[in-house]
């Protein structure tokens, strides 16, 4: 959405845009903390999402930004079957200046006072020591080191998940899912990436990979025999399919009519820079895109099973069932021909409404 659509000095005018049941202020001047939480819906069970730390411009630019995200979550948690509402969280502030104890303590309290409708994780300007201090003032908080309980690292379930919905697209466009003599690019290798590389290498797949961190590139290379090359000539060479694991937005106009892959897959968010053109653009030009919302849910599946008390073992095998969800959603795509992405939409939309029959919001 774009923010001149609204009115700027209407709160309830994005409210109303976006949907949600509830948005909570959270300002204390003690600690200087100033944070909104959205709670986008809670029809399938309480809202969790993470909370992100940014210097917003504004503070129409930060509710804009935890109105979009919280609703994402909505849909993530839907489209992979997991009993989780959608919310988000945001901070205004630098967080290499502006973060303290003192402030993740007292946003603590003001998530205890949500009584479990609201559970946070680490996000964007946040880490795992954030998430203790948090967990200090209440319990509804996931992603804490595993020394202490949690769940520790998601990169490696997240990379499974992205993995899996790699090897739905290819049984769905070549018949089998086998990705031995198949080549990826992979654009960006921080930990999901680097862990992705990992298990396509494991399969014998043709792995190209490129990043801005060109030290690491050659470390990582040398690591799993791939290949490294140039940010911007990934979307030159001649591959089956594309993974952008880094930034946002990779996938525009001028991308697409340079792409020579069959498959889009990959962990980054936001892949598409505009929904609706460009998933209409992979739809006529036959690139088959798996959501980035359903592929790379591992993280969340991650916090679920925080949550549920389920062990490693049992976390990736959730991820594992993002196989069949990403078919559900190419094959529906295909039946009605309409973009992938719109496919995932109305499958987790469907999922909400038919619960919401059965039950109260949480």
């Amino acid at each position: 959405m774009i923010l001149s659509q609204f009115d700027e000095h209407s709160v309830f005018s994005q409210l109303d845009a976006f949907g949600h049941q509830k948005v909570v202020y959270c300002s204390d001047p003690g600690t200087g903390l100033k944070a909104i939480i959205a709670i986008h819906d809670t029809t399938l069970g309480p809202a969790l999402g993470g909370t992100r730390m940014q210097p917003y411009k504004s503070e129409y630019e930060a509710l804009h930004d935890v109105l979009r995200l919280s609703r994402s979550m909505t849909y993530k948690s839907a489209i992979t079957g997991l009993n989780l509402g959608g919310g988000k969280a945001v901070i205004i502030g630098d967080s290499r200046l502006h973060k303290s104890e003192a402030l993740m303590r007292r946003f603590g309290r003001f998530i205890e006072n949500l009584n479990g409708s609201f559970i946070t994780a680490e996000d964007v300007g946040t880490n795992p020591r954030d998430m203790e201090y948090i967990r200090m003032e209440t319990k509804y908080v996931t992603g804490i080191p595993e020394s202490i309980g949690g769940s520790g690292d998601p990169s490696p379930v997240t990379a499974r998940g992205v993995f899996m919905g790699i090897k739905a697209c290819l049984k769905e466009h070549f018949g089998n899912d086998s990705l031995a003599g198949k080549s990826i690019a992979v654009q960006g290798i921080g930990h999901v990436g680097e862990n992705l590389v990992g298990l396509l290498r494991n399969e014998n797949a043709k792995v190209y990979i490129s990043d801005i961190d060109e030290e690491r590139l050659g470390q990582v290379a040398q690591k799993y025999g791939a290949i490294a090359v140039a940010n911007n000539s990934l979307f030159d060479l001649d591959i089956d399919i594309y993974s952008p694991c880094a930034l946002g937005a990779t996938v525009n106009t001028e991308t697409i009519n340079r792409l020579k892959c069959s498959i889009i897959a990959g962990s980054a968010n936001n892949q598409l820079a505009d929904e609706v053109v460009h998933g209409n653009m992979l739809l006529e030009k036959g690139i088959m895109y798996a959501p980035d919302y359903l592929i790379n849910a591992g993280g969340l599946i991650n916090c679920y099973s925080e949550i549920a008390g389920f062990n490693k073992k049992k976390t990736l095998q959730m991820a594992e069932n993002i196989y069949d969800a990403t078919r559900r959603v190419l094959q529906k795509s295909k039946l009605e021909n309409i973009p992938t992405n719109e496919a995932a939409n109305k499958i987790a939309e469907k999922r909400i409404e038919d619960i919401r029959k059965i039950k109260a919001s949480y």
